[in-house]
């Protein structure tokens, strides 16, 4: 058995696509990264990617989880980084949720995901790849480094370079996002996805504060 209620679950014992099915339920919500490439040919490839995140602010670099084909091939926005070493992270909120969705349909290799959902694009600074006008926030990124981990997985460290906002979302006299206007959805598993409206704060304490407050409810409980 892979496990019960007091042993946990052995994803050693778990087939692969249990693995994938379970972790993405439980690793949630999680961001959602649209990335672009160029392929060989100059067209503008655009696919989605939610095992991803920011992973240092100095240097600046973010996370990206590859998967290979069922055969072990690359994809397209494998291949292209891996020849370039150059690609953007797009951010997604709510009004580019379905552009995102098409993204991710299974267009022949070679054909472009940005030009079959009419998507815009602008041209980037640092890198060649062009960005998409529709994203709330675009990374300029260069690949850093890549680590193979099985035939079908791979991780790529790559380095921000240039952040690009929507106007409005950042002020940029002390770098606050306005999550309001930004409005970034997130992935669950499935076909499910969540928005980010419902927020709440949680100030993080020194610990003389914790100490405080621990003291405190000990004399009004006393």
């Amino acid at each position: 058995m892979a496990g019960n209620s007091t042993s946990g679950i052995s994803l050693r014992e778990l087939d692969p696509r249990d693995r994938y099915k379970l972790l993405c339920g439980v690793v949630v919500p999680r961001p959602i990264a649209l990335v672009t490439t160029l392929d060989a040919n100059g067209a503008v490839n655009a696919a989605p990617f939610s095992f991803f995140n920011v992973f240092s602010e100095s240097p600046a670099l973010i996370v990206l989880g590859l998967q290979h084909k069922p055969d072990h091939g690359p994809k397209d926005t494998t291949r292209n980084i891996h020849r370039d070493g150059e690609f953007v992270v797009h951010m997604v909120d709510e009004a580019l949720s379905a552009a995102m969705n098409d993204c991710a349909v299974d267009f022949p290799s070679g054909d472009s995901e940005v030009a079959a959902t009419g998507l815009a694009t602008l041209p980037s600074v640092d890198v060649k790849v062009p960005r998409l006008a529709a994203a709330p926030f675009a990374l300029e990124c260069r690949r850093h480094v890549v680590l193979n981990f099985s035939p079908d997985r791979e991780l790529l460290v790559g380095e921000v370079l240039r952040v690009h906002a929507r106007e409005g979302l950042v002020d940029e006299a002390n770098m606050y996002v306005d999550l309001e206007a930004y409005r970034p959805i997130g992935r669950m598993f499935g076909n499910l996805y969540t928005t980010q409206r419902d927020t709440f704060a949680l100030a993080r304490e020194s610990h003389a504060q914790w100490l405080a407050r621990q003291d405190a409810n000990e004399l009004k409980d006393a």
